[in-house]
């Protein structure tokens, strides 16, 4: 990433929650708390599907796999936050900015991609029950698993790339508590046609165009249970499907939030607090208490643990 010949700023002063002077220490330990909760908590749910056999299944595949992205994801952002809240220096290095930048942006839009194949798992499984395990095959799974991966990696790559050639001469200072697009790209003091072309088909690629397939599997699902004739078979299906449905709408409803609350205000990092570490944190206890095998695996680990004792 080269940016010597075509910037003046070495650096960027992460505001965070400076103004909030003594409230920051007691603010440092909640959040390292529910750093560690949400690691713990995601990290747990990732055992208990690699150990126990009756959840190697596409459908548990994709919830381990979205929780190694929930870690990876708070670990791109809650550490330097971490040290910001405690450190008198609030800069982070322009490379660190946009590593920071490129590692959150790939993680979220590699989140997007893999909640519209889960929506899409679901829609095979209730619409084609008969065909989902010859078609759901492991292949077909390694497939979808690294692929939500790629195309979010490498969309968010040329986004970033095009964003750091960009002329930084100063201000410097970013009133957030991570380097965000939006943030960043507001503090260049050239602005590029192209820049900001690529930029607009990287979120539409990266969010907008999972969402609506995420809702529009979703939305055919709803329409195949609401056909079944079984009140049993509707029970089953809608009780598999709102855990999923929970965990989606929760990612995008408060990314929609985000996104639409005035930049630099309290409000506006407070609701990003909300998405880059409660949402993670909330997931691993959304499937433990409401998805019944998950339960049955704590149950038995719990047992096993107690009868080896």
């Amino acid at each position: 990433m080269e940016y010597a010949n075509n910037t003046a700023v070495e650096k960027f002063i992460l505001l965070a929650f400076s103004d909030l002077y003594q409230l920051q220490i007691p603010l440092f330990f909640v959040i390292l708390l529910v750093y560690i909760i949400c690691v713990f908590g995601n990290f747990l749910i990732i055992l208990l599907v690699v150990a126990e056999p009756s959840l190697h299944t596409p459908m548990y595949l994709f919830i381990s796999e979205l929780n190694v992205l929930e870690i990876l994801y708070v670990s791109c952002i809650i550490p330097n936050l971490l040290a910001n809240l405690i450190a008198d220096k609030k800069s982070i290095s322009f490379i660190g900015c946009f590593i920071q930048l490129f590692g959150h942006s790939a993680l979220g839009s590699t989140e997007c991609y893999l909640l519209a194949v889960m929506a899409f798992d679901r829609d095979l499984a209730i619409n084609k029950p008969l065909h989902y395990s010859t078609i759901m095959n492991k292949e077909f799974c390694v497939i979808f698993a690294v692929l939500p991966w790629i195309v979010g990696f490498i969309n968010i790559l040329i986004s970033t790339v095009f964003t750091a050639k960009l002329e930084f001469c100063g201000p410097n200072e970013i009133n957030h508590f991570l380097c965000d697009v939006p943030f960043v790209q507001s503090l260049a003091c050239s602005r590029s046609l192209i820049t900001e072309v690529v930029i607009t088909v990287g979120v539409f690629c990266g969010a907008v165009l999972p969402f609506v397939a995420t809702v529009g599997f979703y939305t055919h699902v709803i329409i195949v249970i609401l056909k079944m004739n079984s009140a049993e078979s509707k029970k089953k299906a809608f009780s598999t499907l709102s855990i999923h449905l929970t965990v989606a709408g929760l990612y995008y409803i408060t990314v929609i939030i985000v996104y639409t609350v005035p930049k630099g205000t309290h409000f506006y990092k407070f609701f990003g607090l909300i998405y880059a570490v409660i949402v993670p944190l909330m997931n691993p206890f959304i499937y433990a208490f409401r998805n019944k095998d998950i339960k049955k695996a704590l149950i038995k680990s719990r047992r096993l643990k107690l009868w080896q004792g």
